[in-house]
């Protein structure tokens, strides 16, 4: 009797030991063409996949089957199978395709194309384009409101912050924005939308509704000169309390309070460091850093970078989800 209650307990005990299923990670190389694959238990590679040409933008379908990769040279969008890890699709996208998003049940994508100043809509389903709509010079930065009824471009010549109606596919509105508008984030509960601007060294926060510019965070780091403080990726907590900001060859993540919009704390990175994305369980922040060829993991609740891991060449986005 003892035994079986021992072994009860040792089972129990392995049980709650035992981690949660792991988080896979996908990083794109813009320079290697490769994909490198990283287990977040052991924070390990686990395979580099070979991509097409100056590979960015990169993101889970909402069903978590596919890993799309926008690749800028050959200008298409290029589908990753998530079991076997290998390309298995293409999606139709305009010359030069950098960032996309999704829509919340994953039926449809928006595609910013650098080249031709539009945003390509595709039919996720049936894999076909449903048209472009135009937008401002340089098109980069992708967000669906919350609601899902706005769709956000940011187009870095055009300095602006492009409002687009997902029903009628028309811009309603254009905030302009400080220099070079590189990424837009919402707040989870859509009262402010948060866009960064490289040169201007400013993340603009929007008022979605009024679509006025309501607040700037701001950045001032010793020993650094403001021009090597280049916003560009954000992240932003589920409560909408902390986001974490890119700062490109600042070498740093800044964290700010999501209500005050001050900087609370830089916390020291790879070099040029540049897009992001949490862990599901949002206990990690993984950066990717172009220069070094690494992405840092970031210890949310400390705030506190805690491993450097290895990629390929010039890490430019990153994804995550459970497998």
């Amino acid at each position: 009797m003892w035994r079986r209650c021992l072994l009860t307990g040792m089972f129990a005990w392995l049980a709650a030991a035992a981690p949660a299923s792991a988080f896979v990670a996908y990083v794109s190389n813009e320079k290697g063409n490769t994909v490198t694959v990283i287990d977040t238990d052991s924070w390990t590679v686990t395979k580099t996949i070979k991509v097409g040409q100056r590979p960015r933008g990169i993101e889970f379908s909402r069903d978590g089957k596919f890993v799309m990769v926008a690749v800028g040279d050959d200008d298409t969008i290029q589908m990753i199978d998530t079991k076997t890890q290998e390309i298995v699709d293409t999606l139709p996208s305009g010359p030069d395709p950098e960032l996309f998003t999704q829509d919340a049940a994953g039926k449809t994508m928006y595609v910013a194309n650098e080249n031709d100043n539009t945003v390509t809509v595709i039919d996720l389903e049936k894999r076909a384009r449903l048209g472009d709509i135009q937008v401002g010079v340089e098109p980069e930065g992708m967000a669906v409101s919350p609601d899902g009824k706005i769709l956000i471009n940011t187009s870095e010549t055009t300095s602006m912050a492009h409002f687009i109606d997902t029903a009628t596919r028309q811009i309603v509105a254009n905030v302009l924005v400080d220099s070079r508008p590189r990424f837009a984030a919402f707040k989870r509960d859509g009262s402010e939308l948060w866009v960064s601007s490289e040169i201007g060294g400013t993340v603009s926060i929007v008022d979605p509704v009024k679509h006025e510019v309501t607040g700037k965070v701001t950045f001032e780091i010793p020993g650094l000169r403001s021009e090597a403080i280049q916003p560009v990726g954000i992240g932003m907590t589920k409560d909408g309390k902390t986001a974490f900001v890119a700062l490109g060859p600042a070498n740093r993540v800044a964290v700010v309070d999501g209500a005050t919009h001050k900087v609370t704390k830089y916390l020291l990175v790879g070099q040029r460091v540049w897009h992001m994305d949490f862990t599901p369980d949002e206990k990690y922040l993984l950066v990717t850093n172009g220069v070094s060829n690494d992405v840092s993991v970031i210890d949310v609740a400390a705030q506190k970078v805690i491993k450097t891991i290895q990629v390929g060449e010039l890490p430019w986005g990153i994804t995550i989800a459970q497998p």
